[in-house]
């Protein structure tokens, strides 16, 4: 049965207008997005079927775009819809920080720093700079590889933060393996940089790491 013949109550698009998008299955936003389905199938059924093959919804948006063309239904238009749909997503979300809630909104911090770092399958050290009344600056991606005491350089960052004449930072990478656990070599990095930073007067408000959930050094009480 097509969608159109659902009940309107159960129709994924007449559903979020009415309940809102949170209201809606992972299956059925995918649909919303996918538009059609194939032949004996609807929309909501590739969907299903996507998510069984990817292993989830979080898989689906990570995959590359050979194994997301590669997929019944999808394609080079659908993948370069996606990442416009989650680059939108990420703007949006530096958007709210451009306008100084980084530091009065600790959730938008952290919805954006997982956003911008959550999905990379490699290490990504990041720093938010930010002035004397906590607003950003700037937002910088600095080292990628293996973060640890070796490849994180205060001195790159010192450099940087002097660049932007910022008066307060924020650190923040990920654990591409989504356990946001801090590790002894992030402590270490922590406490180099936070001695570094101490010599030209800029104050470290945080460190975050980001996987499935975002662990704060500072609510930790390990800075």
């Amino acid at each position: 049965m097509a969608i159109t013949d659902w009940p309107a109550g159960e129709r994924p698009r007449e559903k979020l207008l009415e309940r809102g998008a949170a209201a809606l299955s992972d299956a059925e936003l995918l649909a919303i997005f996918l538009r059609t389905g194939v032949t004996g199938k609807s929309a909501v059924d590739v969907a299903r079927d996507l998510l069984s093959r990817f292993g989830g919804l979080r898989p689906l948006l990570q995959a590359d775009e050979a194994g997301f063309c590669a997929a019944p239904g999808l394609g080079q238009a659908k993948y370069a819809q996606l990442q416009a749909v989650l680059e939108m997503g990420r703007r949006h979300l530096e958007a709210d920080l451009e306008r100084g809630e980084a530091l009065t909104s600790p959730a938008a911090t952290r919805r954006f720093l997982s956003a911008r770092l959550r999905d990379y399958p490699f290490e990504v050290f990041s720093v938010l700079f930010l002035d004397n009344r906590h607003r950003v600056l700037a937002f910088e991606e600095l080292f990628r590889g293996t973060i640890d005491g070796a490849s994180v350089h205060p001195r790159e960052v010192v450099r940087r933060v002097l660049h932007h004449n910022a008066a307060a930072v924020i650190l923040a990478h990920n654990h591409p393996s989504g356990v946001a656990e801090p590790s002894r070599s992030d402590a270490l990095i922590t406490r180099r940089l936070s001695e570094a930073l101490s010599l030209i007067d800029v104050r470290l408000l945080d460190h975050l790491i980001i996987g499935d959930t975002a662990v704060s050094l500072a609510e930790r009480g390990e800075l």
